[in-house]
C-alpha cells in the first residue's frame, strides 16, 4: 500500500506492514486508541477474545487458541484456558510475537492428534521488542498437539510466543526508542523495539535496555549499565510522572558518571511515554546519589538527533559552492576543483573536509587551503558521505568479487603526506553494488543501498571502530522496507528516518520516507527527472534537482527554487 504525504509526517503509525485493509480479529471491539508520538503509559486497547467452546471441533480449538492470543491483559488469560493443565502454567506467551498477513489454515500434519498453523508471515517480534519484517509470501507455521481434557480437546504441545493478525499489532503494539551511547559517550543512538504497550511496558523499556543494544549495534554503540545489574522487582512505577527504576547492587557499585549516563539513557527512551515526564534511580528501594557531593560535577547533556547546518554543498560553474536562501556562494579557503569534473558533493558539519566523484574517474577530497588529492581512482564508487569527525566515506568493487567499503581521513593531513585511510570488505556485501553509502549523523551507523541482479536491499549496519575512532568493521545489518521499485539514492532525515529516491532522466519518480519506528514507506509527490535528492532536519527540508533546477518541497507540491547549481547535499 503506498499513501501521500500527511499533514503530519512524523505521526506515529504502529504497523511493520503493509495493512490488509480487508483483515478481521476474530474477537470484540478495542476499547480506545493509541495517541500519536509519545503515548500514555497502558493506553494500547484491550480485546476481549471467546474462550473454549463445549464440544468444540480440534481445529476450531486451534483457531480459538490462537484468536485468543490478541487478549494480553491478565498474563493471555482466556487464552490459557484452550491449554492443557501442564501447558497452561509452562507457555510463555511473551517469548515470540508471529504476525501475520491475510487468513491462516488449520491443516493435519497425518500425524494423530497433530496439526499445523499455517500462515503468511509479515512480523516477527522476539521478547526483547526487536521485530523483523519479512516479505510478502513468506510461508510460517506452528505444530501442535491435543489432547482430551475432560471430555474437551485441549492442546498439550506447542511453543512459547502468539501469532496475531496484522490489524491486532497495530492496536496493540508500538514503537519505542531505546537509548545507547555513542563509543564517545557524547550522543545518544536509538535502537527501535516493539512492545504491547499496556500498563507494563515500562518495565520491558528499561529490561531491554539493560539487556544492551540489538545485535546490529554491538560494538557500534555503548552503555552506562554495567554486566549483572538488572531490576530489583517485577515492576516499573510511575509515581508523580516519574519512573522509579530500582536496580540490583551494580548501581550503588557504579561511579558518579555511569549512574548519571545510566539517568540519561532511561530519561530518553522513557521519552516515548507523555505519561512519564522524569527517572529517579533506586536500589534497595532507596534514591540512589547521581552528582558526586565533594565536586558538585555532572557529565554533560548528551546530543539527540544531531542536526545539520541550514546551508547545503553544490556545484555551479564547475566548482564546489555553499548553496542557502536560494544563492549559491563560492567556499571560502576552497581552491578550484573545476579541472576534475566534480559531482556527487558532500561536506562535512564544521566545513573542513569535502569529497566528490571526478572525472577520471576517482574519489576526491580537498580541503580549505589545500590542493584537492584524489583517494581512490577506481570505477563504481559510490557517492562520497562525509561524518561528522571528518571521514570521507565511499564504497566500490574490490578484489575476488568483494565489495569494499573505505574511508579516508583528509583533514589535518599535510600536502603529499598520505591520507589515513580503512578498507571494510563486509561479507554481507560480496558480489553487490552500492548505490548509496551514508553515515548517520551520530556516527555509528551506516545506512547502505545496494543492488545485485535485478534486487536492490536498504540496510542499516553498525559502524565499529578502533579507540581512535578509526572505521573498523560494519556490522551484520537490518534490511529496512522500501516500495521504491529501482532506489538509486538514500540520505538520512533524522536519527530514525530516510529519505529513498529513484533516479531518472526525465521520467516521474516518487521519493518516500522509511521510518525505523513505522513500517509502512510513506510515499512523497512524483517530480519528473530526479537526479539528486536531499534532506535537512525534518520533512519540511526536502530538495530534489532535475535539469529543469532545483526544487523544495511544500507540503504536497514540489516548489522550484532557481536553476544554476546541481548535486545539492546537506552536511553528512
Amino acid at each position: 500500500m503506498r499513501r501521500s504525504l500527511p499533514t503530519v509526517l512524523f505521526a506515529v503509525v504502529l504497523a511493520l506492514a503493509a495493512l490488509a485493509g480487508c483483515a478481521q480479529i476474530p474477537t470484540s471491539g478495542a476499547v480506545g486508541k493509541s495517541k500519536d508520538s509519545a503515548v500514555t503509559l497502558g493506553n494500547a486497547p484491550e480485546y476481549n477474545p471467546q474462550g473454549p467452546r463445549d464440544n468444540a471441533s480440534p481445529q476450531a480449538t486451534i483457531e480459538g487458541f490462537f484468536n485468543a492470543g490478541s487478549g494480553s491483559q491478565n498474563d493471555f488469560t482466556v487464552a490459557r484456558q484452550f491449554l492443557a493443565p501442564a501447558q497452561a502454567v509452562s507457555w510463555k506467551p511473551s517469548n515470540r510475537t508471529l504476525v501475520y498477513r491475510g487468513s491462516p489454515t488449520v491443516v493435519s500434519t497425518g500425524r494423530e492428534n497433530e496439526y499445523r498453523y499455517e500462515f503468511d508471515l509479515a512480523v516477527s517480534v522476539a521478547a526483547d521488542g526487536i521485530a523483523t519484517q519479512l516479505p510478502a509470501g513468506t510461508k510460517e507455521h506452528v505444530d501442535v498437539t491435543l489432547s482430551q481434557v475432560d471430555g474437551q480437546w485441549r492442546l498439550s504441545k506447542l511453543p512459547d510466543g502468539t501469532v496475531i493478525p496484522e490489524a491486532t499489532f497495530k492496536d496493540l503494539y508500538k514503537s519505542f526508542a531505546l537509548y545507547f551511547y555513542d563509543l564517545s559517550f557524547t550522543t545518544l543512538v536509538p535502537d527501535v523495539r516493539w512492545f504491547i504497550n499496556n500498563s507494563g511496558v515500562a518495565k520491558s523499556l528499561v529490561s531491554a535496555l539493560i539487556a544492551g543494544p540489538a545485535p546490529y549495534l554491538r560494538s557500534a554503540v555503548a552503555t552506562s549499565f554495567p554486566q549483572g545489574i538488572h531490576l530489583e522487582r517485577e515492576s516499573v512505577p510511575i509515581v508523580d510522572n516519574t519512573a522509579q527504576v530500582d536496580l540490583t547492587s551494580e548501581l550503588r557499585d557504579a561511579s558518579f558518571t555511569d549512574r548519571q549516563r545510566m539517568r540519561n539513557q532511561l530519561r530518553r527512551t522513557f521519552s516515548g511515554i507523555s505519561s512519564v515526564v522524569g527517572v529517579t534511580l533506586r536500589s534497595n528501594q532507596s534514591d540512589v546519589t547521581l552528582e558526586d557531593p565533594t565536586t558538585g560535577k555532572s557529565v554533560p547533556e548528551p546530543v539527540v538527533d544531531p542536526k545539520v547546518p541550514s546551508w547545503q554543498v553544490g556545484i555551479a560553474g564547475g566548482e564546489l559552492v555553499q548553496y542557502r536562501d536560494r544563492q549559491a556562494a563560492r567556499i571560502d579557503g576552497l581552491r578550484s576543483v573545476s579541472q576534475y569534473g566534480p559531482r556527487e558533493p558532500a561536506a562535512d558539519v564544521a566545513q573542513q573536509v569535502y569529497g566528490f566523484i571526478g572525472d577520471g574517474p576517482g574519489l576526491y577530497s580537498v580541503v580549505p587551503n589545500q590542493a584537492p588529492r584524489l583517494l581512490d581512482s577506481r570505477r563504481q564508487l559510490s557517492p562520497p558521505s562525509v561524518s561528522s569527525a571528518g571521514w570521507v566515506w565511499s564504497a566500490g568493487p574490490g578484489g575476488n568479487g568483494a565489495t569494499e567499503v573505505e574511508a579516508y581521513k583528509p583533514a589535518g593531513v599535510a600536502e603529499g603526506a598520505e591520507v589515513p585511510k580503512a578498507v571494510l570488505t563486509p561479507g554481507w556485501l560480496g558480489g553487490r553494488t552500492v548505490e548509496d553509502l551514508r553515515i548517520s549523523r551520530d556516527g555509528s551507523r551506516a545506512l547502505v543501498l545496494s543492488t545485485q541482479g535485478g534486487s536492490t536491499a536498504l540496510q542499516l549496519a553498525g559502524v565499529v571502530r578502533a579507540a581512535d575512532g578509526t572505521p573498523r568493521e560494519l556490522t551484520t545489518p537490518i534490511t529496512l522496507s522500501t516500495t521504491e521499485k529501482k532506489p538509486r539514492r538514500a540520505v538520512w532525515v533524522d536519527d530514525t528516518t530516510v529519505l529513498v529516491s529513484g533516479l531518472s532522466a526525465t521520467d516521474p519518480v516518487a521519493p518516500e520516507l522509511v521510518s525505523l519506528k513505522k513500517g509502512e514507506p510513506i510515499q512523497l509527490p512524483a517530480l519528473s527527472g530526479i537526479q539528486a535528492i536531499s534532506a535537512g532536519n525534518d520533512d519540511q527540508e526536502i530538495y530534489a534537482q532535475t535539469t529543469a533546477g532545483v526544487f523544495m518541497l511544500s507540503r504536497t507540491t514540489w516548489t522550484e527554487l532557481g536553476k544554476g547549481v546541481e548535486g545539492l547535499s546537506f552536511a553528512g
